[in-house]
């Protein structure tokens, strides 16, 4: 037998030996198809709190005849534009998808344990406080063995979304796991289902989410309380500092990371806007939830980690969402709406006569929060409005459709 046939056999043998090679089609031998979307998507299922429409991927929107339609551009992965007097949902895309939430978690944080810590008490840093902060952690600027008002640390919660006055407050609060544990609680007692907090400065941590519409929710209880309104609509302050040789206190000036209120960053000031909080890690992107009004409007808007590669792009697609609800109020059908805390007597199941009806309650004077401390920049706790007016949040409560609104805002005239 020749050299050549041994060899063929031999081969032909082997062939036997291996098992069939899968042939893999010329589409995909090269790997992925560049066309095909890898981007993560909304799951088939989420929760319909709120209404079931509020559940579905995608987006949701009902438009009236005369209605404007969407802002052209919109990437955010999930976001939501609600009356925050009523509680009606006027639009919304992926309300319910759970995302981590970033710094505007301190929300919650905020609205779970402010109420529980005067703000007047004076507090020592200790070391361990500031101990466990993620790398990158924003900071205020919290040193330990000096003192602090909790009015101050939360200045650099909601101006700086300093981790190191989460921390400390924590502390106050009883520590880590009970404030979890806290906030957890508290998220389900405002019927927050898409949240679970893990770590209260909203650092990513695995399992930490949220959601557009749990955040809204959040925002609008947080809006029920006065000193959660002075500190969300703050723009400027006065932080304390080292203690000097003579043992005098030294201070410097922090400033709102909001760019809708402080027009920074190539940002323009927003007209009306009142807080709330804004968010930015390296897994969530940037995330935000504004309030503001315009003439008798209120509105609230959440928009979570847009794609686009437009410069501050979750402020601006803030801004046009809100313009486009100011537009669009009374024009469209609500897709739902942002419920109650279950702890919340609506007056519906009552029988209360439509609150839609009733002439909405306002105070001869309405009661003015004081413009910052003495110390701040002068900037007051909210900017611009259409004609120049400042706006600044009242104790007058409008009831809307027997749901569970915000203290209305009501403008003053401008200061010199």
């Amino acid at each position: 037998m020749s050299a050549v046939k041994r060899t063929a056999l031999a081969v032909a043998s082997a062939a036997l030996l291996v098992p069939p090679i899968l042939v893999v089609p010329a589409a995909h031998a090269a790997g992925p198809d560049p066309k095909s979307d890898d981007k993560p998507k909304p799951p088939a299922s989420m929760s319909s709190v709120g209404g079931e429409k509020l559940g579905k991927a995608g987006t949701q929107v009902n438009l009236l005849p005369g209605a404007p339609v969407l802002p052209k551009g919109l990437s955010g992965r999930s976001w939501i534009v609600a009356d925050a007097e009523s509680g009606e949902v006027l639009a919304a895309h992926n309300a319910h998808w759970r995302l981590a939430p970033a710094s505007t978690l301190k929300m919650l944080f905020a609205d779970t344990v402010l109420p529980r810590l005067p703000k007047d008490q004076v507090y020592k840093v200790k070391p361990a406080d500031l101990e466990g902060m993620g790398d990158g952690s924003s900071l205020v600027g919290v040193k330990e063995n000096l003192d602090y008002k909790v009015h101050d640390l939360w200045r650099g919660v909601f101006l700086k979304s300093g981790n190191d006055a989460v921390h400390v407050l924590t502390a106050m609060n009883g520590g880590l796991p009970k404030t979890v544990a806290d906030m957890n609680a508290h998220a389900r007692e405002l019927q927050a289902v898409d949240t679970h907090v893990v770590s209260p400065d909203g650092y990513d941590s695995p399992g930490q989410v949220s959601s557009a519409y749990d955040l809204t929710l959040i925002a609008r209880s947080g809006m029920q309380k006065k000193d959660f309104r002075e500190y969300a609509a703050t723009a400027r302050a006065k932080f304390p500092g080292e203690k000097l040789p003579d043992g005098t206190r030294d201070s410097f000036e922090i400033q709102s990371t909001n760019r809708l209120m402080t027009g920074e960053d190539g940002v323009e000031r927003y007209p009306g806007i009142a807080g709330v909080k804004n968010g930015n890690t390296s897994h969530a992107g940037a995330t935000f939830t504004g309030v503001a009004q315009r003439n008798e409007k209120v509105l609230l808007v959440t928009v979570m980690n847009p794609q686009s590669d437009e410069s501050q792009a979750v402020y601006r697609e803030t801004a046009r969402l809100l313009d486009w609800g100011f537009q669009a109020a009374g024009r469209v059908k609500p897709v739902g709406e942002l419920v109650a805390p279950k702890s919340v007597d609506t007056g519906a199941a009552k029988g209360a006569p439509p609150a839609a009806k009733q002439k909405p309650k306002q105070s001869a004077a309405p009661t003015q929060l004081a413009a910052v401390e003495s110390g701040s920049s002068g900037v007051g706790i909210a900017l611009a409005v259409a004609g120049g007016a400042l706006v600044v949040l009242a104790g007058a409560v409008f009831l809307v459709n027997r749901r569970w609104p915000v203290p209305a805002l009501s403008r003053r005239r401008p200061q010199p």
